[in-house]
C-alpha cells in the first residue's frame, strides 16, 4: 500500500477545480477512469477528512453494475421487453462489455476510482450523492436528436460493439486519461454528431452542476469526483448558473415528446388496407388475394427468418411469421417484442445465463449460446427482418397498383 497523501498533495497530483457558491465549497476532483493513481488520490482527498459529503459521476445502475456483480442475474427479462427497454437494456450492455475489453487490456477496472469513492465514503459515513443522468436516459435523449438513418447508425453501431474483442485503441485510451467514459464508448459517432456530443458530454456538465447544487444539504466541504473531461464545463455551470437546480435536472431528464398520433402507421395502414381494397374492387378476388398474399409472405417470411438466424425456438418463429404482417399496422405492436417474449417464455433465461453474459457477449458464438442474449437477438433481427418486409412489400404492392 502506497503511503498516503495530504489533501494539498493530492490537488498538486490531480488536475482538480475549487469553486465556493452559496456558502458550500466544491472540490472537483478530474480522474482518469483506467488509472491507479486516480484511485489512490481518490482514497487519499476522502481520508483527509477535510469533506463533510462525496459526490461521484456515477447514477444508480452504473454504481449498482460496480458493486455488484450479480446485478443482471437480478433482471426481469420479460418486464425488460414489455416496457419497451431492449433498446436500453443493449446499450448498458455495449457499455459494459466496452468496460470488460478495457479491464482485461489495462489490468484494471474502469471506473474504479469511483467506486473507491463510494466506499471510502460510507467506510467514513459520509453522505455519498450520485450526480450523473442515468445512461439509458442519456442514449435516450441522444436518440431523440438524431434522424432515422442517425439512430440505426448508432443502434448498429453499439450493437456491433457487442460482438468485437479487438483491444481498445491507443486514442480511446488516451480519452478515458483526460476524458469521460461515456464519451470514448460513443467517440466514433460524437465526432461526427454534434447532436450526440451536446447530449453526452455538455448536457451533463450541466446536470452535475445541477446536481451538486440540489444534493449539497448542510455539507460546507463537498468533494466530487468526476472525469477529468468534465471538470471545465462542470466548474462554468456551478459558478455561473442561476437557475433553480431542480428546474435545470427536470429540463435535462425530459424526453421530447412524441406525437399522440401515429402518423407514420396510419399512414401505412392506409395504404396496405386501402390497396387490398383497390385490388379487390378493381381486379376482383384473384388481385385482391394475390396483394394480401404478397404482403403476409413479405412481412412474414422475412420476420421469420430473422428470427430464426437469432436461434429462435419454432415457436418463436410460428409468432414472428404470424405477427409480422399485422404489428406494422398496430402503433402499440411490434413483431420483435412478441417473438422476444415468446423466447424468453419457453426458454427462460437461468442465473447461469445472467452471470455468463458480459463474457458470451464478446463471441460470435457467444450470442447463440446466452439465453439472454439469444432473446435480444430474436427481439433485433425478427423487427429488422419485419421493417425489411414492409418496405418488400410495400413496394411490390405500389408496383402492382400503378402497374
Amino acid at each position: 500500500m502506497t503511503e498516503l497523501m495530504t489533501l494539498e498533495e493530492v490537488l498538486k497530483s490531480q488536475p482538480h477545480k475549487i469553486v465556493e457558491r452559496d456558502g458550500v465549497r466544491y472540490t472537483l476532483l478530474g480522474t482518469a477512469h483506467v488509472s491507479q493513481a486516480s484511485v489512490e488520490a481518490v482514497r487519499d482527498a476522502i481520508g483527509s477528512g477535510r469533506f463533510d459529503a462525496v459526490a461521484v459521476e456515477l447514477d444508480a445502475p452504473r454504481l449498482q453494475a460496480l458493486s455488484d456483480p450479480d446485478a443482471l442475474s437480478k433482471l426481469d427479462l420479460v418486464q425488460v421487453l414489455r416496457t419497451g427497454r431492449t433498446a436500453m437494456f443493449a446499450a448498458n450492455l455495449a457499455l459494459a462489455a466496452y468496460q470488460r475489453r478495457l479491464a482485461e487490456q489495462l489490468g484494471i477496472e474502469p471506473g474504479a476510482e469511483l467506486k473507491r469513492a463510494t466506499l471510502e465514503a460510507r467506510h467514513r459515513e459520509l453522505p455519498v450523492h450520485l450526480i450523473d443522468r442515468e445512461v439509458g436516459l442519456t442514449f435516450k435523449r441522444a436518440s431523440a436528436r438524431l434522424g432515422f438513418w442517425g439512430r440505426a447508425k448508432l443502434g448498429s453501431g453499439l450493437l456491433a460493439s457487442l460482438f468485437t474483442d479487438e483491444e481498445v485503441g491507443a486514442e480511446e485510451i488516451e480519452k478515458l486519461k483526460h476524458g469521460d467514459m461515456l464519451e470514448a464508448s460513443f467517440s466514433e459517432f460524437a465526432s461526427e454528431s454534434p447532436a450526440i456530443y451536446e447530449t453526452v458530454i455538455a448536457e451533463r456538465d450541466r446536470y452535475m452542476a445541477a446536481r451538486l447544487r440540489e444534493t449539497s444539504g448542510d455539507a460546507r466541504e463537498v468533494l466530487a469526483v468526476v472525469g477529468a473531461g468534465h471538470l471545465q464545463g462542470l466548474a462554468q455551470h456551478l459558478h455561473e448558473e442561476s437557475r433553480a437546480p431542480a428546474s435545470i435536472r427536470e429540463e435535462l431528464e425530459a424526453l421530447p415528446q412524441k406525437s399522440t398520433i401515429p402518423w407514420f402507421t396510419i399512414l401505412l395502414a392506409t395504404f396496405v388496407l386501402g390497396g387490398f381494397a383497390w385490388g379487390f374492387w378493381q381486379g376482383g378476388i384473384d388481385v385482391g388475394s394475390d396483394l394480401l398474399l404478397q404482403w403476409v409472405l413479405a412481412t412474414g417470411v422475412l420476420g421469420a427468418i430473422g428470427c430464426a438466424i437469432a436461434g429462435g425456438h419454432p415457436l418463436s418463429i410460428l409468432v414472428a411469421f404470424v405477427a409480422s404482417p399485422l404489428t406494422p399496422l398496430h402503433p402499440a405492436l411490434a413483431s420483435g417484442t412478441l417473438s422476444a417474449l415468446t423466447e424468453a417464455w419457453l426458454r427462460k433465461p437461468t442465473y447461469a445465463d445472467f452471470m455468463a453474459l458480459r463474457d458470451d457477449v464478446q463471441t460470435m458464438r457467444g450470442w447463440w449460446r446466452n439465453r439472454v442474449a439469444r432473446v435480444l437477438l430474436n427481439f433485433f433481427l425478427t423487427s429488422l427482418g419485419t421493417a425489411i418486409g414492409v418496405w418488400t412489400g410495400g413496394l411490390r404492392m405500389l408496383g402492382k397498383l400503378v402497374g
